[in-house]
């Protein structure tokens, strides 16, 4: 999968040396419903972290503007990239075009700064402030780390693209990319990610280091806090079971591990052994 990206604004001519973290976030006009609140949340982020950047990419021409005018208002350190979905004619999945978002961003990385670090964040979600400084203490001697949090429909997600950090090794070596195959089954590009950097023999580091909400719409959201992981996880992301779910996933062309995930989760559930995630407004 390749996808096209095209950076605007200003600054963007030569090497930006002075970033140390990319903080990378596909985005659309639909699923920006929280957009202030995620922006208020950047600039305290980049109060605490002044070497990072911010960094959108969006599939909407339209939107660039705006989201250019909206970085100005908040008076941030970022760039907008407008990039091209694409993908096989049949297919309908939204991974399409989350995993070319996170390409553009991840060659726009490459190629117009040198920072040590990719951050990739969602924009329906807000973070403890000092999410990077956090993310980069937890990198140390390993190539990616995950900080897991509350999926907007049911259940934890691990190692999902929404708050991972990896190191300008791999930005290098590995690109996003995912799979739909013609029965409508796909796979994630978090998911294919996490497969290649397992091939890669990468060192991974996953667990729950930070507070981070995941918005439903624009008031409600899901709070997961810093927390030990359990058994249940610890066995089911271990490298081994991991390469063997999303090898047989993709043999089957079915997705084996979320789908044993979610049945699981609402076992545990109707037995009261899940506590329920925290809603707040």
């Amino acid at each position: 999968m390749e996808s096209v990206s095209e950076a605007t604004g200003e600054g963007m001519q030569g090497t930006n040396e002075s970033v140390n973290v990319v903080v990378g976030v596909p985005i659309y006009r639909a699923g920006a419903y929280i957009l202030d609140k995620f922006l208020a949340n950047q600039k305290e982020i980049q109060q605490n972290y002044p070497s990072s950047e911010l960094v959108f990419a969006t599939n909407e021409p339209d939107f660039i503007g705006e989201l250019e005018g909206a970085l100005s208002h908040w008076a941030l350190r970022g760039k907008v990239l407008c990039y091209e979905t694409i993908k096989p004619d049949y297919a309908k999945s939204r991974f399409w075009n989350i995993a070319c978002g996170r390409e553009a961003i991840r060659q726009y990385t490459l190629s117009k700064t040198k920072a040590k670090y990719l951050l990739t964040l969602d924009a329906d979600m807000t973070y403890n402030p000092c999410v990077a400084m956090i993310m980069e203490r937890g990198i140390n001697n390993y190539d990616a780390v995950f900080s897991g949090y509350a999926m907007r429909d049911l259940g934890v997600t691990l190692a999902g693209g929404g708050c991972c950090m990896l190191t300008a090794t791999v930005v290098g070596k590995i690109g996003y990319r995912c799979i739909e195959f013609k029965n409508g089954v796909a796979i994630s590009e978090d998911t294919l990610l996490e497969f290649d950097l397992i091939n890669s023999c990468k060192r991974v580091k996953k667990g729950f280091f930070l507070a981070i909400s995941h918005f439903d719409n624009e008031g409600q959201a899901r709070l997961m806090g810093p927390h030990p992981v359990g058994l249940y996880r610890r066995i089911t992301h271990s490298v081994f079971v991991r390469y063997i779910l999303i090898r047989a996933s993709i043999a089957f062309k079915h997705n084996i591990g979320d789908w044993l995930n979610a049945l699981i989760y609402r076992l545990l559930g109707a037995m009261r052994a899940v506590p329920l995630l925290s809603k707040h407004r």
